[in-house]
């Protein structure tokens, strides 16, 4: 390719509508341009790193035993009411009617579409194990798109099923998905770390999560600092903290004017914030209460509170007509005094305190003294908290250290969640009929080239790992204008692309500044420079964009010494 046939418009200017540094970059890049709030076209340099991402997906799904189909994006509802999530899933989803009032969806996810096809033609335990995949453009509708690439309305996915006749079979697929995953990560030059995580929406029991790391990841992981144990944020287990033995005291109800908040409440007692209870209430969608209880000094995970609410899909925080009508007082709740039936969930290690300080269900009064084991009737205890800097491992007891990252896949159990729902059945060895046992596997391409910009990057522009980058090699003659350097670039840019390197021409008439800046917000891994001292001397200058490193080669030597350069970044 020469660069005076490629569309690649690059800007000086960051675009104000540009939040984080790897939307920035590919705007300015010329990678891709806005279409819509949430959607985005992608120029060719963009596009080639897509697809230099998706040819190493469909390389490590093929090598693993994934075969690739195309499913259509257009669902019908009636798939989506089989497994009952027609209406369970939410707003995110794009719905439409045609012409004869049959409804679909644009495709979130493809779990139902995957099942009816598979249903319809394996019957036997011979089929299987069965892995299908695609690549394809996913619609969610995001309430508030942002980050370019990261929260995106439309945007491309891998996402593979399998398809086993026992859950040994799944835990084989599920592994041979996860080793994959990891050379693809690998492959794609990113520093990486798989993490327990909640499987969420998509349903089944174990999940993992492969993030990248950086802080300008919207996910936040906890990893061990001794053992290998990493978890999402809202996955992270974690064990109820001792309290210090103490004698226990009466329960007594104190004045408490104006200590509504637990900042004002230590204040006032002069008590450790570890001493006193935090209370949150929340309404489901179906309208029923639930009252959260941690201590005073940790936070609820709302995920954990929503897996133990059977049935339950979303949480809101309640209004306070809601609370009192179950007898308690906002900013000053407590377990103690709640009418019997209302929905109590205690953090277990709120049960673990003595002599701790909750509301009294009453405005300006707490209770003292409270004993949760002692005081704390017809509750439900569950880890129900937040994970922070410093818990323990739930493996090894280690301090845990929280960092930001980047989901770019992830694995995921199903069982027989969707096959039970949706009658995929098999025979078995003994002709008796079974539900076919699944799992899913999901990677965002597009979150997978923005996480390496927001991993590789420097002041000048993107860095880019050479198996993904859109170009690998930039040959810039410095005077375009010069037939004698262009002549010589030309060869040097055919030697390179008959030896397999994947190489651009720089041939443009601009000042070399100019294309030298253009070649840095790029971020092409290897920039070889022709200017009159290679027309004198010889001297061929290769620069390597990672290091800002230069060698200086002759005609002789430098293609060898580019692949090797290559083949180290």
């Amino acid at each position: 390719m020469r660069a005076t046939n490629l569309y690649a418009p690059t800007l000086r200017q960051t675009p104000a509508d540009a939040e984080i540094l790897s939307h920035q970059l590919m705007l300015r890049a010329g990678m891709m341009r806005k279409s819509a709030n949430g959607m985005y076209h992608f120029l060719p340099l963009g596009w080639r790193t897509i697809r230099k991402i998706e040819q190493i997906i469909r390389e490590e799904m093929d090598a693993a035993g994934g075969q690739e189909i195309c499913m259509p994006i257009l669902q019908p509802a009636e798939y989506w009411e089989e497994s009952g999530r027609w209406a369970a899933y939410g707003a995110e989803m794009m719905r439409m009617k045609d012409r004869h009032g049959h409804e679909y969806c644009l495709g979130p996810t493809h779990e139902e579409m995957i099942t009816a096809l598979v249903r319809d033609e394996v019957r036997s335990y011979k089929q299987l194990p069965l892995m299908l995949y695609q690549i394809q453009d996913k619609f969610r509708d995001e309430r508030r798109p942002r980050f370019g690439l990261m929260r995106s309305r439309e945007f491309i996915m891998k996402d593979l099923y399998s398809f086993d006749k026992d859950v040994e079979g799944m835990n084989l697929s599920y592994q041979k998905m996860y080793d994959a995953y990891d050379a693809i990560f690998t492959r794609c030059g990113l520093e990486f770390r798989p993490v327990e995580a909640d499987n969420g929406a998509i349903g089944g029991a174990h999940s993992h999560e492969f993030t990248v790391l950086t802080d300008a990841g919207e996910s936040s992981i906890a990893c061990c600092t001794e053992c290998d144990y990493a978890a999402s944020d809202e996955k992270a287990e974690l064990a109820p903290l001792e309290a210090p033995e103490e004698d226990m005291q009466a329960l007594e109800k104190v004045a408490t004017p104006g200590t509504n908040t637990i900042d004002s409440l230590v204040e006032f007692l002069g008590v450790p914030i570890e001493k006193t209870i935090k209370a949150v209430a929340y309404e489901t969608e179906s309208n029923e209460l639930v009252l959260v209880f941690v201590r005073g000094d940790h936070d609820v995970n709302e995920v954990k509170v929503l897996h133990q609410l059977e049935g339950a899909l979303e949480l809101r925080m309640a209004d306070e007509e809601s609370i009192r009508s179950a007898g308690g007082c906002p900013g000053f709740m407590s377990p103690i005094g709640i009418k019997a039936g209302t929905r109590i969930l205690v953090d277990a290690t709120v049960m673990k305190m003595r002599n701790a300080v909750s509301g009294a269900n009453e405005v300006d009064f707490h209770y003292k003294n409270v004993n949760p084991e002692r005081d704390f009737k017809e509750v439900r205890v569950a880890d129900l908290r937040l994970v922070k800097d410093g818990d323990p491992c739930p493996r090894c007891g280690a301090p845990m250290k929280m960092t930001r990252g980047i989901e770019a896949g992830q694995v995921f159990t199903l069982g027989t969640k969707y096959s039970a729902a949706m009658g995929a059945t098999f025979l078995d060895e003994q002709g008796k009929e079974k539900p076919l046992v699944m799992g899913c596997y999901g990677i965002g391409v597009g979150r997978t080239m923005a996480a390496a910009i927001e991993q590789h990057h420097d002041e000048n522009g993107i860095i880019w790992p050479p198996s993904i980058a859109p170009f690998e090699v930039v040959v810039v003659p410095i005077q375009a204008k010069n037939p004698e350097q262009l002549r010589y670039a030309e060869t040097v840019y055919e030697e390179l692309k008959t030896s397999g390197v994947d190489a651009l021409l720089d041939d443009r008439t601009e000042r070399a500044g100019v294309k030298f800046k253009d070649c840095d917000l790029i971020g092409y891994p290897v920039r070889i420079t022709i200017g009159p001292k290679t027309l004198e001397e010889g001297d061929i200058e290769v620069k390597v964009r990672k290091s800002g490193e230069v060698f200086h080669d002759t005609k002789e030597n430098y293609l060898a010494h580019v692949k090797e350069l290559l083949g180290s970044l």
